[in-house]
């Protein structure tokens, strides 16, 4: 089975600025993956084309079942709200996606801490902290029908505000507690593997250091694939490069011990 994560930056590529959405579902299509967590994910946008991406890439990976759930409704960078759940369809919305090969049997979304002000971040390079502002955070879960049976997969994208993302992250895995396992939770969690792990309490299931992010010359890897349970690596991780976003996609191969 092959589980992949991938952050599309809305589906823009850096090198043109442009969002195409054939560019988009080629590039799932060359990932190749069973279960795929996207974030990042537009819907209704202008800047988008006002294309559902999720669909474009369901359709590309040949997903039996999908869903998109937004973390903010509005228009990121500009004006929005945090998202509740009852947009209405047709409305601009922003947030992460969870696609599957394998039929679902039931999904969950967690709606994670918000930063409510704005709190000084110091910056790689910067010469001092700058004063930033957060968006909205969320998660989506899935308990999967596979082959050997039922497992669970979970994907989200995490605060860049460090600390922040720590505290994210715990309350996540606890609202977990009890999934049925095994359990594997994915995503842009902006933070480094260590700390990925410690705070979580799960193992990675990316053996060696895989750096996803940024896309011309990675030197870290913000994105991870951990887990609990009986699931393990059934080879090298592989951070793949893509014509669009400024994170590589970090595909892993596993099997499910069930």
């Amino acid at each position: 089975m092959r589980i992949a994560t991938f952050n599309i930056l809305h589906g823009r590529s850096p090198v043109d600025g442009r969002v195409d959405v054939e560019r988009l579902a080629a590039a799932v299509k060359t990932l190749d993956a069973d279960v795929l967590g996207l974030q990042e994910v537009d819907r209704d946008q202008p800047r988008s084309m006002n294309a559902d991406l999720t669909a474009v890439a369901a359709e590309a990976m040949g997903a039996v079942d999908s869903q998109f759930v937004a973390a903010l409704a509005g228009t990121p960078g500009g004006t929005w709200m945090a998202a509740t759940g009852d947009e209405q369809p047709g409305s601009a919305s922003y947030g992460i996606a969870l696609l599957s090969r394998y039929p679902v049997v039931s999904w969950r979304v967690v709606r994670l801490p918000a930063l409510r002000s704005r709190v000084p971040v110091w910056f790689r390079g910067a010469r001092g902290p700058k004063l930033v502002g957060d968006e909205p955070r969320v998660a989506v879960a899935a308990v999967l029908e596979g082959p050997s049976g039922q497992f669970t997969v979970c994907n989200t994208h995490l605060s860049f505000v460090p600390g922040w993302n720590a505290l994210q992250l715990s309350r996540l895995v606890r609202s977990l507690a009890g999934t049925r396992e095994p359990l594997v939770l994915m995503g842009d969690l902006n933070t480094e593997t260590r700390q990925a792990v410690r705070v979580s309490g799960l193992r990675s299931l990316v053996p060696a250091a895989t750096p996803t992010f940024p896309v011309d010359a990675p030197t870290r890897q913000l994105d991870h694939v951990l887990a609990r349970g009986p699931v393990t690596s059934a080879g090298p991780a592989e951070a793949v490069r893509l014509p669009l976003s400024d994170h590589r996609a970090l595909v892993v191969p596993v099997t499910l011990g069930l």
